[in-house]
Parts: structure tokens; C-alpha cells; sequence
């Protein structure tokens, strides 16, 4: 994308956790964005509604909107695929396929796509994966990201479509709204509580867990969609693999009145940790370890995770 006249972008699941970053992220840098989503515009908000299973909503909103690139973020997230898989099959398949279509019918240049690590599936806790490791998905979600992975591929060798997929791990910070994951966003929104509240981690205290700021993920996207040229299709993203039991006790001790309780599950379905230098080294990136982002959120920019250790 060229940096001097940013381009037309859109985001699909645009009113989602990484969406909603990755958007107010562009414009900050003067992108024109359109949001895309089926959830209901809230009063005041970007967007508009579409339904990217269904074709002709696509097609009218191809022909009122010129895009130069689209950022493919909408999906039906894991717990919810496995109760609901033909929902699931429509909207994190068919769906893809109909906006990889699309975009080619409408000569969109570049497609970037929110693929996740869990195309990798469980992995032993000593390995570091890379992008060279094989795909072996577990489950409806990671089968469905690693499909589009592949077709998006064929789509850039038969047309030419820039495209590039970011596999991202376990996404935290405030205001996911998850129904299924609060803990991702209490361990950031309850560090500020002065009353005595409880928040439970699903996994063991020994069981390593790989996590990226949502901010994060949303300059690693942008990263992907303004590169001037992509060394590859697929990129893993800048995840920290933090020990669970670390984590929790780190979060006691920025703030005593926050009760963290752990679940006791192991990781499955995911590796536990990775190797992320191929967008390290291309774009530069960096990242805050997760520790650091948790003590600015709790108010202690000066304390750092080995000063807690010792209070």
C-alpha cells in the first residue's frame, strides 16, 4: 500500500475485538475504513451491516465502495463453532470463500486474513513452531482458518491477489465482551478494582499459554496491509509464552484484592510456544512483554515484573 495516499479499506468482523483496535489504528493513520459486521451498529460508531455469507449483500457493497484492500477478520470464534458447526461451515468457510471472490471480481489488490495457531494443533510443550512446521488444525475453527490459508494462496497464484494470513494466539486486553473468555480482558480491566473480586484462568499453573495484546495484533495486521511488497504468504504472529502459574501470580501482586483461581485444563488445540521471527525480521516488530503492558495497566509504569517479585 502506498504510505503517501493511503488507501480504502475494509474490515470484515470490523465491531470485533481486533477489529475495533485495527480500525481506530487506521485512522489514526488516515486510511478510509468501512467496518463490516453483522452485529448491530451501536449509535455513534463506524460501519454498516453485512452478512458475508450472503453474496448479494457483498456485491452491492463492492459496487457503492471502492476497496484497495480488505482485512478478513469475521469468523464464529471456537467454543461457538464446536456448538454451532453448520453455522460455523457457513460463515468461516463459505463466507471466505464468497469475500476471496469478491475481491477478485472487484479488483482488490491485497487481502489480508486473520488465520490463527491453531492451525498448528497441540504441540509438545518444548517445541517452538514456526511457519515451516506442519498444519495439523484439531478442530472445526483451525480446519476452517487453514482452508482459507489455502485458498487464499491459490487465489494468488491464479490472479494475482496479494494475499498474506496472520496466525494469532490467544488475544487479551480490555473490552473483548467475551461471553466465553472474560479472564482475556479482566487481567487488564480489574486491575484497577479496590474491591475484592475473583477472575478464573481456565489452565493449569504449570501450562504455558501464548497471548498478544489486542493493540498488538492490530499493528501487526497493519504491518501486513502497508508493506510495499509481502515475503510470504503466511506469517505467525508475535505471541509471548507465559507460564499461567507466573501470570497469576503477577496479577496478585499489582493488585491484592484481585483472586485469580486457575481451572487446571491443559493446553490443546494450540502450541505453547512459537517462533515469530519471519514478521520480526521483514517489518521490525516489536511488542511489550505482556508483564510490562499488565503493570502499566494496573497504574505502575515504573515497576517491572522482577521489582513485583520483591514486594
Amino acid at each position: 500500500m502506498d504510505m503517501e495516499n493511503p488507501g480504502r479499506v475494509l474490515i470484515s468482523g470490523g465491531r470485533g475485538f481486533v477489529g475495533r483496535s485495527l480500525g481506530k489504528l487506521l485512522q489514526r493513520h488516515t486510511y478510509r475504513v468501512v467496518s463490516a459486521d453483522v452485529t448491530p451498529r451501536n449509535a455513534g460508531s463506524n460501519g454498516i451491516m453485512c452478512d458475508i455469507t450472503d453474496v448479494a449483500q457483498l456485491s452491492a457493497l463492492f459496487r457503492s465502495e471502492r476497496f484497495d484492500a480488505i482485512v478478513h477478520l469475521a469468523a464464529v470464534l471456537p467454543t461457538a463453532a464446536q456448538r454451532e458447526p453448520l453455522l460455523a461451515t457457513r460463515v468461516n468457510i463459505q463466507g471466505s470463500v464468497n469475500l476471496l471472490q469478491t475481491a477478485r471480481a472487484f479488483g482488490v489488490r491485497r487481502f489480508i486474513f486473520g488465520s490463527s495457531l491453531s492451525v498448528y494443533g497441540t504441540c509438545p510443550e518444548d517445541q517452538i513452531v514456526s511457519e515451516s512446521d506442519r498444519a495439523t488444525p484439531e478442530d472445526l475453527y483451525g480446519v476452517a482458518k487453514l482452508y482459507v490459508e489455502q485458498l487464499g494462496e491459490a487465489y494468488r497464484q491464479a490472479c494475482g491477489l496479494e494475499f498474506a494470513s496472520l496466525r494469532i494466539g490467544r488475544v487479551v486486553g480490555p473490552g473483548s465482551h467475551s461471553t466465553t473468555s472474560a479472564w482475556r480482558s479482566e487481567i487488564f480491566e480489574r486491575l484497577s478494582t479496590t474491591d475484592s473480586t475473583t477472575t478464573e484462568i481456565p489452565y493449569a499453573g504449570a501450562e504455558r499459554i501464548l497471548l498478544v495484546h489486542v493493540d498488538d495484533a492490530a499493528r501487526m495486521l497493519f504491518a501486513l496491509l502497508r508493506a510495499e511488497r509481502l515475503g510470504y504468504t503466511v506469517y505467525n504472529a508475535g505471541c509471548e509464552s507465559v507460564i499461567v502459574g507466573e501470570l497469576k501470580s503477577v496479577l496478585e501482586q499489582l493488585n491484592p484484592r484481585l483472586q485469580m483461581t486457575l481451572g487446571g485444563q491443559e493446553v490443546v488445540g494450540n502450541p505453547r510456544r512459537i517462533d515469530w521471527s519471519r514478521l520480526a525480521g521483514e517489518f521490525g516488530f516489536k511488542a511489550a512483554p505482556i508483564f510490562e503492558q499488565l503493570t502499566r495497566a494496573a497504574g505502575k509504569k515504573d515497576c517491572t515484573s522482577r521489582e513485583l517479585e520483591r514486594e
